[in-house]
C-alpha cells in the first residue's frame, strides 16, 4: 500500500502500535484510581481515534472499504449501546465519561451516514490509469451511481431490487474478476448473448459494425506526446470518443489469460470474437490499445458490477474537468 513514496501500511502499523502502547500504559498506571493530568488526557484524546482509524485502515489489506465501514459502525455502535444501557448508570456521580465512549458516540452517526451514502447512493472513485482516455484521464475523481442498476446489499453485493438493466455503452465500475478486491472501470461493449468481434481496430456486435467517424487526434503526454487518431463511436445512445495506436496489434495474444468461459472466444492474429455468456458482460477501455480488459481476462459477472460512472467531480491537475459528465 504505497503512494507517492510513502508506505501507508507501515505508517498505520506504527500509529496503531504507538497508540495501543499509550493507552495500555495509561490503563496500567491509573488502574488504582490515580488521577490523569490534563496533558495525559489530551494525548489519550488523540490516541483512541488514531488507534481506531489505523486499525480500520489496516483492515483494507484484507477486505474492501464497505466491509471496513460496516465493522466500524458495529464496533462504535456496540460501545455506545453498552454505555447507554449499562455502564453510564454505574459510573460514580460527577465521573468523567471515558474517552472511548465519547469517541464512539461522535464516530457512530458519521460512519453510518457515510456507509449508507456510499452503499446505496454514490461512491467516489479515482481513475488510476489511462485505459479510458480520452473519456477519463489519470487523476480524475469520479462519482459512481450505486442504484442505477438496482439496490444491492453492501459487502455481499447481492442485488435485491432490480431497477435498470446494464446498457451497452455504459461506463461502469466493477470488481476485477481476477482479483475482486480491486476495482476497475471500463465501458460495456457486450451484453449477455452478444457476439463481440474486434478486428482492424473496429468493433462489430452481433455482425453489425459499430458506427464510428474520425474525430481528429489526441496528443498523449504519456507516450512522448504522440498524436493518436480519435474516433467518435456510437454504442446505442452513447456517443463517445475512443482512440487507437495504429502500430499496435489488435490484441496481444501472449497476454490473454485462461478465464471462465474462455471457450466462448476465438483468437487469432487479426483479432478476436467472443460470445458473452448469460449473466456476464464484455468490457473494453476507450483507449483500445492501452487497456487491460475483457479480451485479456474475461467476462465480468453481473454480481461484480458496482455502479455507473456519471460525473468527474475533481481533477487537481486540470480544474477544467470538474463537472464533466461521463457518456
Amino acid at each position: 500500500m504505497q503512494q507517492g513514496g510513502l508506505d501507508w501500511e507501515m505508517i498505520a502499523m506504527v500509529a496503531a502500535a504507538a497508540s495501543f502502547a499509550l493507552i495500555g500504559w495509561d490503563w496500567f498506571t491509573t488502574r488504582g484510581g490515580a488521577p490523569r493530568s490534563d496533558a495525559r488526557k489530551g494525548l489519550l484524546e488523540i490516541a483512541w481515534p488514531v488507534l481506531f482509524i489505523a486499525v480500520m485502515g489496516l483492515m483494507l489489506k484484507f477486505t474492501d472499504f464497505a466491509a471496513v465501514l460496516l465493522v466500524a459502525a458495529i464496533v462504535t455502535g456496540l460501545i455506545w449501546l453498552f454505555d447507554a444501557q449499562w455502564a453510564r448508570a454505574r459510573r460514580p456521580a460527577g465521573a468523567a465519561e471515558p474517552i472511548v465512549i465519547d469517541m464512539a458516540r461522535a464516530f457512530f452517526p458519521v460512519i453510518i451516514v457515510v456507509f449508507m451514502i456510499r452503499s446505496f447512493w454514490v461512491e467516489p472513485f479515482k481513475i488510476p490509469s489511462g485505459s479510458m482516455k480520452p473519456t477519463l484521464l489519470v487523476g480524475d475523481f469520479i462519482l459512481v451511481n450505486k442504484y442505477t442498476y438496482g439496490i444491492r446489499l453492501p459487502v455481499v453485493n447481492k442485488k435485491v431490487v432490480e431497477i435498470n438493466p446494464v446498457a451497452r455503452g455504459d461506463v461502469v465500475v466493477f470488481r476485477y474478476p481476477v482479483d475482486p478486491s480491486v476495482d476497475y472501470i471500463k465501458r460495456v461493449v457486450g451484453l449477455p448473448g452478444d457476439v463481440v468481434e474486434f478486428r482492424s481496430k473496429r468493433l462489430t456486435i452481433n455482425k453489425e459494425a459499430v458506427p464510428v467517424q474520425p474525430a481528429g487526434f489526441y496528443t498523449d503526454a504519456e507516450l512522448n506526446y504522440m498524436r493518436l487518431p480519435q474516433f467518435l463511436e456510437k454504442l446505442n445512445a452513447h456517443s463517445h470518443r475512443m482512440m487507437v495506436i495504429p502500430s499496435q496489434p489488435v490484441v496481444e495474444l501472449s497476454q490473454v489469460r485462461q478465464f471462465a468461459h474462455r471457450d466462448n472466444c476465438e483468437y487469432n492474429d487479426d483479432g478476436f470474437r467472443c460470445t458473452v455468456p448469460a449473466g456476464h458482460y464484455f468490457m473494453m477501455g476507450d483507449n483500445r490499445d492501452q487497456s487491460s480488459d475483457s479480451r485479456y481476462w474475461g467476462f465480468v459477472p453481473d454480481d461484480h458490477i458496482k455502479g455507473r460512472a456519471f460525473l468527474v467531480w475533481m481533477n487537481f491537475g486540470d480544474l477544467k474537468r470538474i463537472g464533466n459528465g461521463i457518456d
